[in-house]
């Protein structure tokens, strides 16, 4: 949608004071590099406006229409298969950079010796896996587009068989070790970059392994924040709880930390400085799930305590990706514009419009938002379009304390996720339902208005009777939580983050990422109140802060309070800016000193700019 000259007044009205200046990027150089090459990228063509002399994405013709329901997708989802990285000697895990035998530069991994003992990993003191940064050269999104190139991260499956993008599995109070390998191609051709730093969204992880942007590697390049490349880097996931030092491990409490933040469903994906939008585009993601004694992974369960949730087969990811194709079918992404490119095609698990044959029974779905810019609002409607309830249990990856019963719409702003439950016991055998996004959205800045009936992305076929009797439950109490104490937020200093639109790129209090500088210090053990605002009128900002979670206090539009939507009232590390909305949010920082971002999860926002880098100090 081209946008009207009143559009762009009212951005230079609210994000370029009288007299300012943009901020230079800590890595110009880089960025300059790659826009003066942008002949070698596979992107949407550029054209040249004289009001700004600016590039501006030209409008798209749309993707080439599909058939629907043509491919299923599996009837189970497995875990990815453990890889033993103790095997050669020099290779065993530890805690300082391996840089002599080919690991990048990391930063030493935090509290090693806390969780191992010693300074290599012992046998059985942590789960471990590898994973591959690779080009895949045949993968069809759907069956009337050609194979065609995307790249995952590809671990194994139980019978040794290639993963692409595998679902981990993981316990709190065990921690794991994923040894990425980066291969791959140097002289790529096409959007993204063959640099990568993975992150893990947003499990309370040692900042050396969160997945920092200018920590990204590749066999014959670093980051500014990394020292030197190499052909891999562990990632160290302790897998404890936020808190651990408040909530130290003891017989009472085995794992550590606050076991009332613990996390359910995360994910991963490539974070490098710049090339979020298109690495993650191209197909960098998949879903780390984590269980604990409450949330156990098994509805058989005979702990009392366990919520016998569904489990197995009936646990099942779900993450959505807008993506654009040309007319032959093959992906496009333009990541030199700060616009974008904004998809038309919906992609579940990495394909278009497809079926899922479920059984007569109760499943837990985790529904992700995957990006790059796309809103979502989720029903899940019959044959008719008439819509039908399920219930909401979790945001964000957080258990809320209660479901939240007779659902009908679940929203989604990039990289939130919500968990639902869908009783499909209530259907007869045969019966066809189908998940729709119902939210208008045309282009980048942002969702629309909610209309009927919407696109259909995904198809559930009931066709069978469950294997075994439904034994699982949506308790009336899921997770409780800690929240702040009145205490606690009247002693709270208040930061204010203010994200907007400068000089046609995106910014953060008025200046562009620097990731060797941060623009905040704040003590271990801190707490601090965030005001995060958008004063656009016209683009929405899904906000992500690494490492921490947050509760929202107070939400504004236009400055006066509105109410707080039910599923934002548990803990959550994605905060939705609306045109002209602000938020006060509580914040505690613990456990981990080191370097963290905060930035918008439109991940095109994230590449131009709009991040800051914000550390822990002791």
């Amino acid at each position: 949608m081209k946008h009207s000259e009143d559009d762009f007044k009212q951005d230079t009205i609210h994000d370029m004071p009288e007299g300012s200046t943009p901020d230079a990027p800590s890595n110009e150089s880089r960025r300059s590099f790659f826009k003066t090459t942008g002949a070698t990228i596979l992107a949407a063509p550029l054209v040249l406006t004289s009001r700004k002399s600016e590039a501006q994405a030209i409008i798209l013709p749309p993707s080439p229409p599909t058939t629907p329901w043509l491919e299923e997708l599996p009837e189970t989802v497995e875990p990815v298969a453990q890889t033993d990285l103790l095997t050669d000697s020099y290779l065993i895990p530890q805690g300082e950079a391996n840089t002599l035998y080919d690991e990048c530069g990391r930063d030493k991994h935090q509290r090693w010796a806390d969780f191992f003992g010693n300074p290599q990993l012992q046998y059985d003191q942590a789960d471990t896996y590898e994973l591959r940064a690779e080009e895949v050269m045949d993968h069809v999104f759907h069956p009337d587009y050609p194979p065609q190139l995307v790249w995952n991260y590809i671990g194994k499956f139980e019978n040794g068989d290639p993963y692409p993008n595998p679902t981990f599995h993981a316990r709190y109070g065990r921690p794991v070790i994923v040894r990425l390998y980066n291969e791959l191609p140097d002289n790529h051709v096409g959007f993204g970059t063959p640099e990568i730093s993975m992150h893990l969204h947003n499990l309370h992880t040692p900042s050396e392994s969160d997945g920092f942007p200018g920590d990204y590697f590749s066999q014959t390049k670093s980051g500014p924040t990394l020292s030197g490349p190499g052909k891999y880097k562990d990632q160290f996931y302790p897998n404890v709880y936020a808190g651990l030092d408040d909530f130290p491990k003891g017989p009472n409490n085995p794992v550590g930390g606050d076991k009332r933040e613990a996390l359910g469903t995360l994910w991963y994906h490539d974070h490098c400085l710049d090339f979020t939008a298109s690495n993650a585009s191209r197909g960098l993601a998949g879903f780390y799930l984590i269980y604990d004694a409450l949330d156990s992974g098994d509805e058989h369960d005979p702990n009392p305590a366990a919520l016998r949730l569904p489990s197995g087969p009936y646990d099942y990811p779900l993450a959505f990706q807008d993506k654009r194709f040309d007319a032959n079918g093959i992906q496009i992404f333009d990541q030199l514009s700060p616009e974008g490119t904004f998809g038309d095609k919906i992609t579940v698990n990495g394909k278009i419009e497809p079926v899922l044959k479920v059984a007569r029974r109760k499943y837990r779905f985790r529904l992700l938002n995957a990006g790059p810019s796309r809103f979502y609002q989720f029903h899940l409607v019959n044959e008719a379009n008439q819509v039908q309830s399920f219930i909401y249990i979790s945001n964000d990856g957080n258990l809320l304390p209660k479901p939240l019963l007779n659902q009908f719409k679940v929203h989604l702003g990039v990289a939130e996720r919500g968990d639902i439950v869908v009783d499909f016991s209530k259907y007869a055998l045969g019966t066809e339902l189908y998940l729709a996004n119902r939210l208008i959205q045309t282009d980048t800045r942002g969702p629309g208005n909610v209309r009927a009936p919407g696109m259909r992305v995904l198809k559930f076929i009931i066709d069978r009777e469950p294997s075994e009797p439904d034994v699982s439950r949506v308790p009336s109490t899921l997770r409780p939580i800690r929240r702040p104490t009145l205490a606690e937020i009247a002693a709270a200093p208040v930061r204010t983050w203010i994200f907007s639109r400068k000089n046609s790129m995106w910014s953060i209090n008025d200046k562009f990422v620097d990731v060797n500088s941060p623009a905040a210090r704040i003590a271990a053990g801190g707490m601090e109140i965030w005001e995060l605002q958008n004063p656009s009128g016209g683009w929405s900002h899904p906000v992500h802060i690494h490492f921490e979670e947050g509760h929202i206090l107070k939400r504004f539009k236009n400055g006066v309070e509105v109410p707080v939507p039910a599923h934002e009232k548990g803990r959550k590390d994605v905060y939705v800016l609306g045109p002209s909305e602000s938020i006060r949010l509580f914040m505690r920082f613990r456990d981990f000193p080191g370097k963290y971002v905060m930035h918008c999860h439109n991940m095109i926002h994230e590449d131009h700019a709009m991040m800051v880098r914000w550390d822990i100090v002791v």
